[in-house]
This record gives C-alpha cells, sequence and structure tokens, in this order.
C-alpha cells in the first residue's frame, strides 16, 4: 500500500479497480521531406484537422442533455484550437519553408506556443498551454494512424489513470467513475470537467500513470486529493465511513443553492463567480453565482496573428451579460505581456515577463487596442451591469490614464449614437504589494478594488508556484501577505467603496471566516466553491470574527498563524 497526493478538484471519495491510460504520444516522427512531397505533406495535415473537428463534433452531438454545462464549452475551444492561425498557419509554413514533416511541423509549433503559455503568470491561463498540446497530440495520433485513446475495454466502473487527458477523452469515457492524472492544475480544462461532471479527480499527481497498474485497487480522495493504492481492509473501512459521510455533505451542500448568503448576525455577503468564457457564464449561475466577479477578456487575444476587433469583444462580452439575467458581470482587461498577447513574428520576450511590460501596463502603450477593448465593454454594459477591471495597477498616473482612455471611448461611442451605460464603475486590482499600499489613494480615484490574493502572495514572497524549486515557500496565509489584504479592505470600508477578493483565497473556505472577520463582504471564485464557502458564511458571526481576526493579525510567526488559524475556522 502506497499514497499519491496531488490537487483534489472535488468530487468526493471513490473507491475502485484502476484502468490504465497509454500515455501520450512523445516520439513524433521527425523527417525532412522532398519539395516534391510538400502538397502531399500539406493534405496529410489538412485532413487529420478534418478528422479531429469531426471527432470533436461527434462527442459533443452525443453528449446527454443532463450532462456538464461546461463540456460543449471545452470542447469547442479545443475545435477553436484548431483554426488558430498561430498553429496552423505556421505548422503550414513549417511544412514549406523547412520541409519537415506535418507530425514534426504541427506538433513542434505546439510545443513552441505552450511554452509561450507557461510564461504566464496567471495560473488559470498558463494552463490554456496544456489545451494546445492536447489537441497536438490528437491530431499527431491520427497522422501516425493511432485514431484515439479512447478505453473499449468492458463497460463497467473504473478510476481512469492517465499522464494527461483532453475533455474530449474525458467525455469519452463513460464509465469513469474517478481520474487520477499526473498532470494539470487546479484551473485546468481538465478539473474544470471533472467538477462539472461530478467525479472525483485528482490532478497534478506525479507519477500517478507509472505506478499504478491495471485492476489496482484504489481510494481516490477528490476533497483531499490523495490516491491510496492497494488500500489494506482498514483503510478500506476508513474510507468506505468517509465516503458516507462526503455523500452526505454533498447533499446538504445542494439544498443551499438558493439560501441567501447571510451570517448569523445577519450580514449580508455577495457570493460572485471567476470565468474565462462567456459560455461559462451559465454554469455560474447555475451554482448560485450572484454575479461575475472576474471576467478574464484574454481568450480573445492569445496566440492569434491579428487582433480580435471592437465587434468581436463586444459580443463575446455582452454574450455573458446577457447569460447573467442581470446580475453584474466584473470585466478585467487584458492581463498579458506583448509577447504573449499576439503570436507576431519578432515578438521579443521579456526576460522577467511577471514584472515587465504586462497588463495595464501594455494597454496603455497600444492606446488604439486598449480603445477597442474599451468600446466593447461599454458597449456590453448597455444589455446589463458592468463593471471594468484594471489588473496590476501601481501608479496613480496609471488610473488618471486608463479614465482618460475611457472617456474618449465614450465620446467614440456618442458619436456614433451606440448606447451605453454611463455610470459603469471602474475599478482596479490590487495584486501588487504598492497597489495594497496604496489603497486609499486608489480608492479615491476608483469605484471599487478587488484583490487577486495569487499575485499579491507571489509579488510580496518572491516567490512563483510554478517554479517546482520554491513552490513549497508559497503560502497565501503569511503574515505579510494577510496585512495586505486587511489594509485593502480596510481602506475600501473606510472610502465607503466596494472590494472583493477573487484570487483563490476567495474560495478556500478554511479562510472564510478569516476575511470575514477582516470585514470583506464580497467574495468571487470558481463556482465549484461556492456552496461551501456559502456553508461557512452561515455558520459565521462576524461581530464575534472581527476582534478575533485583528488579534490574529498581529502574529509575525507563519507558524504560529496557521495555527491561529486553524482555530478560527471553529469559531462560531
Amino acid at each position: 500500500m502506497f499514497s499519491l497526493h496531488g490537487i483534489g478538484v472535488g468530487g468526493g471519495i471513490v473507491i475502485g479497480r484502476a484502468r490504465r491510460l497509454e500515455a501520450s504520444e512523445r516520439d513524433v516522427p521527425r523527417y525532412r521531406v522532398c519539395d516534391d512531397q510538400v502538397e502531399r505533406e500539406l493534405a496529410r495535415l489538412e485532413t487529420a484537422i478534418e478528422v479531429v473537428k469531426a471527432e470533436l463534433q461527434a462527442i459533443a452531438e452525443q453528449l446527454p442533455e443532463e450532462g456538464p454545462a461546461e463540456a460543449r464549452a471545452l470542447l469547442d475551444v479545443h475545435a477553436m484550437i484548431l483554426d488558430d492561425p498561430a498553429l496552423v498557419d505556421a505548422a503550414r509554413d513549417s511544412v514549406r519553408e523547412h520541409l519537415r514533416n506535418a507530425e514534426w511541423a504541427f506538433a513542434a509549433q505546439a510545443t513552441h506556443l505552450a511554452a509561450q503559455f507557461d510564461e504566464i503568470d496567471d495560473e488559470y491561463l498558463r494552463e490554456r498551454g496544456r489545451d494546445v498540446l492536447q489537441v497536438a497530440d490528437r491530431v499527431t495520433r491520427v497522422l501516425s494512424g493511432s485514431r484515439t485513446r479512447t478505453y473499449t475495454g468492458r463497460d463497467e466502473p473504473r478510476i481512469f489513470v492517465a499522464e494527461d487527458l483532453s475533455p474530449a477523452d474525458m467525455l469519452s469515457l463513460r464509465s469513469a467513475v474517478g481520474f487520477a492524472i499526473d498532470q494539470g492544475g487546479a484551473t485546468s480544462h481538465t478539473a474544470i470537467l471533472a467538477r462539472g461532471m461530478n467525479v472525483p479527480a485528482v490532478v497534478g499527481a506525479g507519477l500517478a500513470s507509472r505506478l499504478i497498474a491495471d485492476d489496482d485497487w484504489l481510494v481516490l480522495d477528490g476533497e483531499q486529493g490523495v490516491v491510496i493504492v492497494a488500500p489494506d481492509e482498514s483503510v478500506l473501512s476508513q474510507y468506505r465511513h468517509l465516503q458516507a459521510l462526503s455523500l452526505r455533505e454533498r447533499e446538504a451542500l445542494q439544498k443551499l443553492l438558493h439560501v441567501p448568503a447571510i451570517t448569523k448576525d445577519g450580514t449580508s455577503i455577495q457570493l460572485c463567480a471567476n470565468i474565462e468564457r462567456p459560455d461559462e457564464a451559465v454554469a455560474a449561475l447555475a451554482g448560485g453565482a450572484e454575479g461575475v466577479g472576474l471576467f478574464r477578456s484574454e481568450f480573445l487575444f492569445l496566440n492569434r496573428r491579428e487582433l480580435p476587433d471592437e465587434d468581436e469583444q463586444y459580443e463575446a462580452y455582452r454574450e455573458a451579460v446577457v447569460a447573467m439575467q442581470g446580475r453584474p458581470v466584473t470585466i478585467r482587461t487584458l492581463d498579458v505581456g506583448a509577447d504573449k498577447a499576439l503570436a507576431r513574428s519578432g515578438a521579443q520576450i521579456a526576460q522577467n515577463p511577471a514584472l515587465g511590460r504586462r497588463a495595464i501596463r501594455y494597454c496603455l502603450s497600444q492606446p488604439t487596442m486598449f480603445l477597442a477593448q474599451l468600446r466593447a465593454i461599454l458597449r456590453a454594459s448597455a444589455h446589463g451591469p458592468v463593471r471594468l477591471l484594471i489588473p496590476m495597477l501601481a501608479h496613480g498616473h496609471e488610473i488618471d490614464q486608463t479614465l482618460r482612455l475611457i472617456g474618449i471611448a465614450k465620446v467614440q461611442l456618442s458619436e456614433r449614437g451606440i448606447a451605453f451605460d454611463e455610470g459603469m464603475p471602474v475599478g482596479g486590482m490590487v495584486e501588487i504589494p504598492a497597489a495594497a499600499l496604496s489603497a486609499s489613494l486608489f480608492v479615491r480615484r476608483l469605484d471599487f478594488l478587488s484583490i487577486g490574493t495569487n499575485d499579491l502572495t507571489q509579488y510580496t514572497l518572491a516567490i512563483d508556484r510554478a517554479d517546482h524549486e520554491v513552490a513549497s515557500l508559497y503560502e497565501p496565509f503569511h503574515p505579510s501577505v494577510l496585512r495586505l489584504v486587511a489594509m485593502t479592505i480596510r481602506a475600501a470600508r473606510r472610502a465607503g467603496k466596494p472590494v472583493a477578493v477573487c484570487g483563490e483565497m476567495a474560495g478556500d473556505w478554511g479562510a472564510a471566516h478569516l476575511l470575514l472577520g477582516m470585514g470583506l463582504r464580497e467574495f468571487s471564485m470558481h463556482p465549484a466553491s461556492l456552496l461551501r464557502v456559502k456553508r461557512e458564511i452561515l455558520r459565521a458571526d462576524v461581530t464575534q470574527l472581527a476582534p478575533r481576526v485583528a488579534r490574529l493579525l498581529q502574529a509575525v510567526d507563519p507558524l504560529r498563524m496557521r495555527a491561529q488559524l486553524a482555530r478560527l475556522v471553529g469559531a462560531p
């Protein structure tokens, strides 16, 4: 018996036998072709792409009506990648110019694009590189004659174990009762779909696909991120008991779906969702979200040779606003750097993208592009309540320049006779220490603040949690980080301005009491976390939490802070 640890993405506990799926193709054939073979290679590539598109379409058409809301959207994402010029056109050019075979050209360009995503600071966006590799794997399989990796054995319940697994493959595994995946993070599309399927899953499980054999008995805990291989009878008995408790807990949480998020002392709390694409707004609404606290706009810009025009952006923003049926939608302006916004030839890669010209710094340096996005967001505000969120603020002059451009965008729309909300709120992200320390200044110029605890933690501690050598030092509950969060909340409340937390801390049910005690009244998180956080809110008494949190924030030792937090979770 041994155990593996990764990232739990929910779904409870499952006990069953393993079915190991073959590893992704790594040895892509690489050879040069002759000039007279170029057209043949291009034809092979076109055929493979069309085959994969047809496969994705067939899977989408076979989805049951009661299937996960995210399923079709994720299949559409992979289909869109197959139309991405940064991938497909570049692969064609590689065949023509470098005389590479189709498999080599396509796989190499996919690897190049995925490497660009790896440098993005935002973990959610960084995971999109995995989508490119998954699509490339599917295409190269067709090219090599290995059409699918779907398990075709007996239709009996299995816990599927794989190095990686695309959404399309997951949806094909009808007998799956659980997933243990070597790769991926909490924001990967694999994790998102597992949540939507309500199937226990552990991602980032390291060497699971190498250490687990077919028919091994497994205990998979999707809450704690643990996979126990070949458990003995005492462990099985323990987890059967925990499994029953988990099932009852999930049933109890579902009963909270329509219960208002109000603490014991009568404090009303707003629970919102983070989304990446407009079609995810439907799942957010179904999960009980009272609005969208963070709508990432980057999906419209990444890995394109041409910028999305104003109308394309407007349609995407409008779709999310309409889907939320009158609930507020907070749209964050482009939050990537010059080297990631477009796959343009000659783009220079910043030596340190996290500290370079990214987010609002990049947008202000590209006013034509930025004005198009601002006009699109303003136009969407005519269809429902919209809030505009500015990322990575550090200086007051960045706010002033952005507000001037918003004013210009309003004049341009007015001259065209296009409707928009003249009073659309404008807020700023607090995700670097300078912003937290300047919060009292920011709230005088902005309508609201939103705290990105992921980046705030990384910038405060100088740690990239994607770097495995220092990831263990990443501590979102470090006293310094918590003081910056509390400082920001206090500054906003004193000014009478709304403030939210939209980083992972908001979706950590164990942190709910802490944030409530700091004075937070708006949380934004992945929709799957909403009900658990709501449960903690219903249990909390803010009047009792506030003085306890004030004393807790005086701690300077991270270990002592952790101990006090553990006691706080049990507070009334």
